[in-house]
């Protein structure tokens, strides 16, 4: 069983040390994976997670608004790329032979919500789940045990946006193929008679953060032990401010 899941992780690509490591001594492969664990760690914040992402969001909102003031499309792609806050970025050899994220967002697929853009993040830091609608899908629901079983993220952040299609489309009558009716059953599962757009989504989000734990006991136990915080949250493109919900 050992070998089975080490053999997967490493065809994952998202263990620390990797095969080349089993063919060190004990003492030295234990020695090389602290390197690199260290070399991966260079980004992760020392204090609360939500709140550097929070940080990094303020940061990022002041230049996503100043690019509003200029009508060259050009010109917004210079100073967006001359002005977002990116301080920091682990090494792309470090990166090829594991990851540490220090945090995961589950967010729609929406072109507009890119989690690294919007939180001034790096390769390597943030552990992203993607689907319209951002519900807690079984796929992702997977893909978020990994992250705190083998990765130990500490924290989950559930984030849906405003002009949401996917809340859009289950608020309305009009008819879906089978597949997106399926997709949108958890959305108007949280849909309240009577809400926008702008409730409705964030209704959403805090709707797929409260289903995590409930539908994965091993993310009940990581919230349980303490090792894992999980919160839902809403993006304004417009502002492109990130608030909690």
């Amino acid at each position: 069983m050992a070998h089975s899941r080490r053999h997967l992780l490493q065809l994952l690509g998202l263990t620390g040390a990797g095969l080349a490591l089993g063919t060190l001594r004990p003492a030295a492969a234990a020695a090389a994976d602290g390197t690199l664990m260290e070399r991966l760690s260079v980004c992760r914040p020392e204090g609360d997670p939500l709140q550097e992402l929070l940080r990094r969001n303020r940061d990022f909102s002041r230049v996503w608004q100043a690019a509003e003031r200029s009508d060259d499309p050009q010109g917004r792609a210079t100073l967006l790329s001359e002005s977002w806050p990116l301080h920091c970025q682990v090494r792309p050899d470090a990166l090829a032979a594991g990851q540490r994220p220090w945090a995961s967002v589950l967010c729609c697929a929406d072109s507009r919500v890119a989690p690294e853009w919007i939180f001034a993040c790096g390769a390597g830091e943030l552990f992203v789940v993607r689907s319209a609608g951002n519900t807690a899908f079984d796929a992702g629901v997977a893909s978020l045990e990994f992250a705190v079983a083998e990765l130990a993220v500490p924290l989950i952040l559930v984030m849906g946006h405003s002009g949401c299609g996917a809340v859009t489309a289950a608020m309305a009558k009009a008819p879906l193929t089978p597949l997106l009716e399926e997709l949108v059953t958890p959305i108007r599962a949280s849909l309240k008679p009577g809400a926008d757009l702008a409730e409705a989504v964030r209704r959403n989000a805090a709707a797929a953060a409260a289903a995590l734990p409930q539908r994965s006991a091993l993310l009940r136990q990581a919230v349980a032990e303490g090792r894992l915080t999980i919160q839902a949250a809403y993006f304004d493109i417009g502002s492109g401010d990130v608030s909690l919900v």
